[in-house]
């Protein structure tokens, strides 16, 4: 039997995927398309490319009464609105997978210091599973408040965690350089992401402020035991799409090529949507557009005891919706993969 599924938020970029996503899905059917800003409007008409697709309009954000409709409740919104809308009766009715902020970090305190709003909802947080399947996989399939990870964050922790875990490399000496299309910082009106302000430019943002610091030093603690402290300085790059990390940190021992590798593939070696490439080969946002993988590869640099680890992905599919569907999958027990078999699309 087919599940069926709400999105609120589905007028935002993350949203729009995880509607292009789900149509494809065998398993899914789209109930509710929610969207505050949209209501009453024919969902293809604020996206074209779902001309003769979707015939639905755009409702409200009511969670309350989307509950008793769906089996799981997508919010792709700003930090907030989740929290203000879910409850223990909701809870007992649907899933909900969060595109935001609200429940990825475990110290509330953290959360308000860093988002710069107070969370409606701090009752739910220690319930809440962070969704990154190649880390809490087991936990995922089990929960029914999800925290989908932050586009950023998956790649940052992804390519940095086997080494962090493993005591390779000190992890307070990690700095992450990681560079965004523009449609990570949302469809919003923003001069800052106006055309000429982007194109022509490469620019440095949050630098020392962004929020997704805390998340990704929350995970790389939990990975080795102790306290990590990072400097994280993203981009903004004139693309459309793609997550690209370089991250450099200290080695604590000698290390060949052949251990460094190994290690990688003690963790992803089995892992569908993380593909460790060849010996010298980098990374490129191009070869994961439009799809659910993570590139990651390495350098070691005998000259000044470092390593550079790096990461691509699709801030779209494996940083947000990409990741929310493979969360879906796991936690109604379906194939993993299922729905997400997309082959990257180039040029």
């Amino acid at each position: 039997m087919m599940i069926k599924a709400g999105i609120i938020g589905s007028t935002g970029y993350a949203g729009a995927e995880l509607v292009r996503l789900l149509l494809a899905h065998p398993e899914v059917e789209i109930a509710w398309y929610g969207s505050r800003s949209y209501v009453d409007k024919k969902y293809a008409s604020v996206y074209q490319n779902f001309f003769k697709l979707v015939d639905a309009k755009c409702m409200d954000d009511n969670m309350e009464e989307l509950a008793d409709s769906v089996d799981v409740i997508f919010t792709a919104t700003p930090q907030g609105l989740c929290a203000s809308l879910v409850n223990d009766d909701i809870l007992s009715k649907v899933k909900i997978i969060d595109l935001s902020a609200d429940f990825r970090l475990k110290d509330v305190n953290v959360y308000e210091k860093w988002y710069g709003i107070k969370h409606a909802a701090p009752q739910y947080i220690d319930e809440a599973v962070y969704g990154l399947c190649e880390i809490n996989r087991e936990d995922i399939r089990k929960t029914r408040i999800l925290a989908n990870p932050g586009c950023y964050t998956t790649c940052s922790i992804l390519t940095t965690i086997p080494l962090v875990r493993e005591f390779v490399i000190d992890a307070n000496s990690l700095i992450i350089d990681a560079k965004s299309g523009t449609s990570g910082a949302g469809r919003g009106a923003k001069v800052n992401n106006l055309f000429c302000e982007v194109n022509e430019s490469i620019k440095a943002y949050g630098v020392a402020t962004h929020r997704h610091t805390p998340e990704i030093e929350e995970q790389l603690s939990y990975a080795c035991g102790q306290d990590v402290l990072i400097n994280f300085t993203p981009h903004l790059v004139p693309m459309n799409r793609g997550i690209l990390v370089t991250a450099y940190a200290n080695l604590n021992e000698n290390v060949t090529y052949e251990d460094v590798k190994a290690i990688y593939e003690k963790y992803y070696g089995d892992e569908y949507f993380i593909r460790l490439l060849d010996k010298d080969v980098c990374p490129e946002t191009r070869w994961v557009e439009g799809s659910n993988f993570v590139d990651i590869g390495f350098k070691i640099d005998e000259r000044t005891g470092r390593i550079i680890m790096m990461g691509a992905l699709d801030n779209l599919v494996k940083g947000a919706a990409g990741q929310a569907v493979q969360n879906m999958n796991l936690m109604f027990g379906f194939k993993e993969n299922l729905g997400l078999e997309l082959v990257p699309v180039f040029p």
